[in-house]
């Protein structure tokens, strides 16, 4: 199950965060910070391959003992990140990805928005709505 999706900025700093267990949400944003290294890390590794639309889902960034932290970048440098409990075991990498390009489509949704102005904190109702219906949708 997911248990946190973020947007963060090309500048690193969150748009949108959103966390399942309300209790741990200071843990998911630590964690979603600390995953900004290791998607940094991939992104200078890929160098020019980025370009091409396939490689923009990174994959697993790290697991933990109780979650699994993947990534996802935009041409635009902004970053998907989902935190997905690790005992799902039947969430695979092929609908993670799917799952990421939901999130892309929408988000290019409220970016197209005219009344958005780039750079702020995401605040769309839809978005909100598509997000926890996908994180409902894992359970």
């Amino acid at each position: 199950m997911a248990v946190c999706i973020a947007v963060i900025a090309k500048e690193n700093y969150p748009l949108y965060i959103k966390s399942t267990p309300t209790e741990n949400e200071l843990k998911f944003h630590y964690t979603v910070h600390t995953s900004l290294d290791d998607m940094d890390e991939k992104i200078s590794a890929m160098g020019k391959a980025l370009v091409d639309q396939r490689e923009l889902y990174l994959g697993l960034l790290y697991p933990t003992e109780d979650y699994k932290v993947y990534g996802y970048v935009t041409n635009s440098k902004v970053k998907f990140i989902m935190v997905v409990d690790s005992s799902n075991m039947a969430l695979q990498g092929n609908e993670i990805w799917n799952m990421f390009r939901k999130l892309h489509n929408s988000y290019t949704d409220v970016i197209c928005n005219p009344f958005y102005i780039p750079g702020d904190q995401i605040q769309s109702r839809a978005f909100d709505n598509m997000v926890t219906s996908m994180m409902v949708q894992v359970c």
